[in-house]
């Protein structure tokens, strides 16, 4: 904590199940602050145990924001997070801002493009070509410099570039190119970067998804189930799909927690490779070398 200016805001990134939000909760009790949000599943309000979301027990000692604060039908963008985040910017309280959507954070500290809305019928056509042909026909259509930029391996970030192209005859990477200045650059807070073992992660993963069944993820995913839909982005909850087939009796319960566990190492990877790639300049924090006191190093 010494490392720490209280005055200055927080931003913790990482993969899944890395201990993110701990950190985060250790700094608002012991330095004062309010938890913000920047995961894009655990703004919805179906899904709490499956997507991690602080428990009542969390929220009790200290204030969260922008958690479980979307209905799940609808749709919620980057754009709409960086609105509902303003006030906590400006507010009374010192934010400490912690998820594993990169692209929050990059909005955040690098600027957003103004793209103007999905069309409706163009949005209904990705839905379809996603469904029917895969990520790998969209991919193929993008103009080269936003295929080389996005996450390529994220269907729903591919899905994004297609419409952002197919609606305004620009590609994300154009759009990028000609963003307003940043909200809270780097240089004005303090950026933290998980930078954790793939072992030690996997083992951590593989525990979580034990302990989300445990904590009632299947009555969880019981309730969502009179409203499944998978084209929407509520519910891209990691284990979400799994545990439905398991409802269903298309898969047993072990099958769906083993499948959920390779889902959810394999979307950890494409976290960290995408948080090396671009947040290179950021405070490595190793959270499996820690002992009593928090390691922090220079990139």
């Amino acid at each position: 904590m010494k490392a720490l200016d209280p005055a200055r805001p927080v931003l913790i990134a990482g993969p899944t199940a890395s201990g993110k939000s701990a950190l985060a909760l250790e700094i608002a009790r012991t330095q004062g602050g309010v938890i913000v949000n920047a995961d894009a599943i655990q703004v919805y309000a179906n899904w709490r145990v499956l997507t991690a979301r602080p428990d009542a027990g969390d929220e009790t000692q200290a204030r969260h924001a922008l958690y479980g604060h979307v209905a799940w039908d609808h749709p919620y963008s980057v754009g709409h997070w960086l609105r509902d985040l303003e006030p906590l910017l400006t507010g009374p309280d010192r934010p400490i801002i912690v998820g594993g959507t990169g692209l929050y954070f990059m909005a955040l500290t690098e600027g957003l493009a103004e793209i103007p809305p999905t069309p409706t019928a163009i949005r209904a056509i990705a839905d379809a070509r996603l469904r029917d042909e895969g990520r790998a026909a969209l991919l193929a259509e993008l103009d080269s410099a936003t295929a080389a930029r996005i996450d390529r391996l994220n269907p729903m970030r591919v899905q994004r570039a297609w419409e952002v192209l197919q609606s305004t005859g620009r590609g994300i990477a154009d759009w990028q190119d000609d963003t307003p200045p940043p909200r809270l650059p780097l240089g004005d807070c303090v950026p933290i970067l998980f930078d954790v073992d793939k072992d030690w992660l996997n083992r951590r993963i593989a525990r979580r998804f034990d302990q989300m069944i445990s904590r009632g993820a299947l009555d969880e995913a019981r309730a969502n189930l009179p409203i499944w839909d998978p084209a929407l982005p509520s519910m891209k909850a990691i284990g979400a799909p799994e545990l439905i087939a398991h409802l269903k009796g298309e898969i047993s319960l072990s099958v769906a927690k083993e499948r959920a566990t390779i889902a959810t190492r394999q979307f950890a990877k494409r976290q960290r490779t995408w948080f090396r790639a671009r947040m290179s300049d950021w405070l490595r924090y190793h959270p499996q070398k820690r002992t009593d006191e928090t390691t922090l190093a220079n990139p």
